[in-house]
């Protein structure tokens, strides 16, 4: 009966989670999924894969749909002995999106319970930081992966805080799994920022064990993590492995090249340049729609209604009431920093109120760790607006330089103030014989609270409420326009600050007359509680609503075939397209081999095709990549076909070897090149493999060779030469998996004309080549994650009967 009692609220917080969870996403339940416009990107990447999955029950891990080719180890490969993956599956059964709302309900309750906070103030808290306006909104454009990684940050932070609080068992076994399912969702980027704050959180217990003269517990705490992150880091070692392989091949890594595509000297170090790492910063003043939501005009595609300015505008230039009304349901009222946003990052304004309130009022010296973790992540988030800090950080802080969009960083202040809230409330709760001292607390919060509002209030007339794109939209609708779409944009900073204003005086007098008991402490908690979580709701539905929502089959199947894709079809030959209009798009993936593709992590040396060669009109480099069609675009913006008939073909001999010494000169020699006679090899990258190549001043060319079998992970040609040949594919060069097979013996092939593959072919006789792709790191990965999962097995069972043994002592 008693652990019924123990476990009876929290299987009812649960139950609740799930409830909520299906209620917002109330479409499910009808069969309907969201229509989330990154996964339909994403689908068209990995259609060839899975199409692949699916006839063969196998993964090929490679795709030659996107970008010429590339491994398919961030297109949602499967991995062997992934059991990790598996309890992920078990986590989220329900219906997506709401399986990742309840995983942030979930986690954040799990923090909050390590923090002593009941299960109620800690249900209440975990749907604020899960109904954070980004949290929704990551869901609803579809950054799984992302939302994914978040959602398990509060369980890795709660094993952190169990260890260094000397609980090693429970503390080590979670942050085990935690940090076994944080790595698994595959997002590193924000397991990076993760990082970033359980540095700030060692740091305060390192200085307290130190303080204390407790060494003995810190290097226990250390070795308790450090074993839980090995065992964790190997359940994933597959995954981990591939993608560390790939890094150096993607545009996350440095460049070769020492020059840019305008020929000016390539200044950067860094992984990517600066100016890409930080397109997106948040602005610093943009910061404020922290607390009120749209002072900053909401997001870049916002619905201002028909009593809008430029609704009004609208009419009094003739436009049908109808017309006007759609106009101004996605008006570019967004005027910060970004190139583009979909919702403003708001953590609520309640939970703005009860965070400063736990400043005030906290005795807990760790509320300065999630203070210190809410600010630093803030500046980093100002990005090329906080440069000082930004260019130290990609210039010396490991891997920072390889990740892009820093205003994301947010995620962990995100996470911070609910914390705090939560903290604030609880402590404000527990301080009831002490009246004075919750009167105090409260008056310096709302003396604080309304005073950043009132600051904002008179500060309005200091603002320009210019958006990047107004002086576009001048020139094509004119003054009236824009000054009718920045009347909108005052308007909504005034509402939002009232509105803000508003949640905070409604808290404010709650919490005061709970002092003045006039409320109980558990009516006063659920008003308090409600106010926190409908101000964020109805934000959050402004963004993601029922209306995303859509009947499946247009999730399975996001693009239409065009009669250009039916006409290229016909072709039933292995070719390549190039979609000019739609180069960093999904879209042509979904149906053909193209050069394009949509995805954060591309091949490096293929972007640098595109924007070194094809940008400038290098056809060679087109026809060396086997694009036999090219979509091109008329004057009237429509697209239409246009057949390559120079295209190289799948394989061919060549006669001629061009031999440089970096890859620069590589570069360079496509300039102006003959690709089907001349290949160019950089000697230093060929190394050993291309003696006989260097030796040789020409070669046969008058064999055949003719692509006969095509798998994304199996390629077979048959060639017949008289003489020694040098055949160059018109395939993209991986060395870490693609291995070349003649008449069933492994032979060395090598890197050629920046990109493909080349081999040499003994003359004399048939041969048939083969090309398989046999990732090594996948299977030793694979052993790898077997071991570390049975090492967490034995752990968990230990760690069970450790802890069972010890409560048995105890009675």
């Amino acid at each position: 009966m008693k652990i019924v009692n123990k476990f009876y609220p929290h299987a009812l917080v649960i139950l609740g989670f799930i409830l909520v969870s299906l209620i917002y996403f109330y479409p499910v339940l009808q069969g309907k999924q969201i229509f989330q416009s990154d996964i339909a990107q994403y689908t068209g990447m990995a259609k060839e894969q899975n199409d692949f999955r699916a006839a063969e029950d196998s993964e090929p891990y490679w795709t030659n749909s996107a970008f010429g080719g590339m491994p398919t180890y961030q297109l949602g490969a499967n991995y062997p002995n992934d059991y990790v993956g598996k309890l992920d599956d078990a986590l989220r059964f329900l219906p997506r999106p709401a399986d990742y709302l309840f995983l942030y309900f979930l986690g954040f309750y799990g923090l909050l319970l390590v923090l002593k906070t009941d299960p109620l103030k800690a249900f209440i808290g975990a749907i604020a930081f899960g109904f954070s306006t980004y949290m929704i909104i990551i869901l609803g454009v579809g950054h799984n992966a992302k939302a994914h990684a978040i959602a398990y940050m509060p369980l890795v932070i709660a094993g952190f805080i169990l260890v260094f609080q000397k609980k090693y068992v429970w503390g080590g076994l979670l942050t085990m799994f935690a940090v076994a399912l944080e790595v698994n969702a595959n997002h590193f980027q924000m397991t990076y920022y993760l990082l970033i704050f359980l540095l700030i959180l060692s740091g305060y217990y390192t200085f307290t064990f130190i303080k204390e003269k407790e060494y003995k517990e810190l290097l226990t705490s250390i070795g308790v993590l450090a074993v839980a992150g090995i065992f964790a880091i190997g359940a994933n070692a597959a995954n981990l492995m591939a993608t560390s392989e790939y890094a150096k091949f993607s545009i996350r890594d440095k460049s070769e090249l020492t020059f840019n595509p305008d020929g000016s000297k390539n200044q950067t170090t860094a992984s990517m340049t600066t100016e890409y790492i930080t397109e997106y910063s948040y602005g610093i003043a943009e910061s404020l729609n922290l607390i009120a939501p749209r002072i900053f005009g909401g997001s870049s595609h916002e619905n201002v209604g028909p009593d809008s300015h430029m609704y009004s505008f609208m009419l009094e230039h003739g436009v049908e009431p109808a017309q006007a009304q759609d106009f101004v349901s996605g008006l570019p009222t967004y005027w910060g920093d970004q190139p583009i946003v979909s919702a403003p990052a708001y953590i609520g304004a309640v939970v703005f109120f009860l965070a400063v309130l736990a400043l005030f009022i906290d005795e807990r010296k760790i509320k300065y760790v999630f203070l210190s973790g809410a600010l630093f992540t803030l500046m980093l988030s100002w990005g090329k607006n906080f440069s000082l800090l930004t260019d130290f950080f990609i210039e010396y802080v490991p891997m920072y330089d390889k990740f892009r969009a820093v205003s994301s960083i947010q995620v962990i202040l995100e996470l911070c103030f609910p914390v705090l809230a939560v903290m604030g409330l609880q402590s404000f709760f527990k301080a009831k014989d002490e009246p004075k001292v919750q009167q105090k607390a409260l008056i310096q919060t709302g003396v604080f609270g309304i005073g950043v509002l009132l600051i904002l209030v008179i500060a309005k007339g200091f603002f320009h409420f210019t958006g990047m794109s107004d002086n576009q939209y001048m020139e094509m609708y004119g003054p009236d326009f824009v000054d009718a779409l920045k009347e909108d944009r005052m308007t909504m900073y005034s509402a939002d600050l009232l509105r803000s204003g508003f949640f905070i005086v409604v808290t404010f007098a709650m919490l005061w007359l709970f002092i003045k008991n006039k409320f109980s402490q558990t009516t006063t908690l659920i008003i308090v509680g409600l106010l926190m979580i409908f101000d964020l709701f109805f934000v959050d539905k402004k963004y993601v609503s029922a209306k995303d929502f859509v009947n499946p089959v247009q999730i399975a199947a996001p693009f239409q075939e065009t009669p250009i894709d039916t006409e290229i079809l016909k072709d039933t030959s292995v070719y390549r397209v190039f979609d000019f209009q739609g180069q960093l798009q999904g879209r042509s993936s979904y149906f053909h081999k193209t050069i394009g593709g949509y995805s954060a992590v591309r091949p490096r040396r293929m972007q640098q095709l595109v924007d070194y060669q094809i940008v400038k009109g290098n056809v060679e480099v087109l026809n060396m990549l086997n694009v036999k069609y090219v979509i091109q675009v008329d004057k009237e913006g429509k697209q239409f076909p246009v057949i390559n008939p120079e295209a190289n073909g799948n394989a061919w001999f060549v006669s001629t070897v061009r031999l440089v010494n970096k890859p620069d000169d590589v570069m360079k020699a496509l300039d102006n090149i003959d690709t089907k006679s001349v290949a160019v090899f950089n000697v230093r990258e060929s190394g050993e493999h291309f003696k006989a190549a260097r030796l040789k001043k020409s070669w046969d060319t008058t064999g055949t060779i003719k692509l006969l079998k095509y798998k994304p992970n199996y390629i077979k040609y048959k060639a017949n030469s008289k003489k020694d040949a040098l055949a160059v594919f018109s395939e993209i060069y991986y060395k870490d998996g693609w291995n070349a097979y003649i008449d069933g013996k492994l032979t060395d092939h090598f890197p050629v004309d920046y990109v493909l593959r080349a081999m040499v072919i003994p003359g004399g006789k048939e041969h048939t080549i083969e090309f398989k792709f046999e990732p090594q790191v996948v299977k030793t990965g694979g052993t790898i994650a077997l071991i570390s999962s049975i090492g967490m097995l034995l752990f968990l069972i230990a760690g069970i009967y450790i802890e069972r043994k010890k409560a048995n002592t105890e009675l």
